[in-house]
């Protein structure tokens, strides 16, 4: 669920750029491209949903990152639980690794031979 968001919280935030990239920083918008008086009401309407839109998309992220960090929280173990899992599998590799013989016990064949 963690990747699933986060793959969200990208998309969104793609879009939102472009969204932004679409907008006129000084209010104009994609009305600065229709001058015609008939076409004027449609054109701020479109700025206006351009705007809402815009703060939808950053309410989307902030409560997809939120939600996310709370997966990620849950999904992952914390660092103790890692080194303790880590321990655990060393002292069983030690208790069930051969050992590699000595010089010692070298000898001790070749004199029983």
């Amino acid at each position: 669920m963690y990747n699933f968001l986060v793959i969200l919280v990208v998309l969104i935030s793609v879009i939102l750029v472009l969204l932004v990239l679409v907008q006129n920083s000084k209010g104009g918008g994609l009305a600065s491209g229709f001058q015609s008086q008939n076409q004027y009401m449609g054109v701020r309407k479109t700025t206006d949903f351009l705007e809402k839109s815009t703060w939808t998309l950053v309410a989307v992220i902030v409560v997809f990152c939120i939600a996310a960090s709370g997966f990620y929280k849950h999904s992952h173990r914390t660092v103790e639980e890692a080194s303790e899992l880590i321990e655990e599998a060393q002292s069983q590799q030690k208790a069930t690794a051969p050992t590699a013989p000595t010089l010692d016990d070298a000898a001790a064949t070749t004199q029983a031979e």
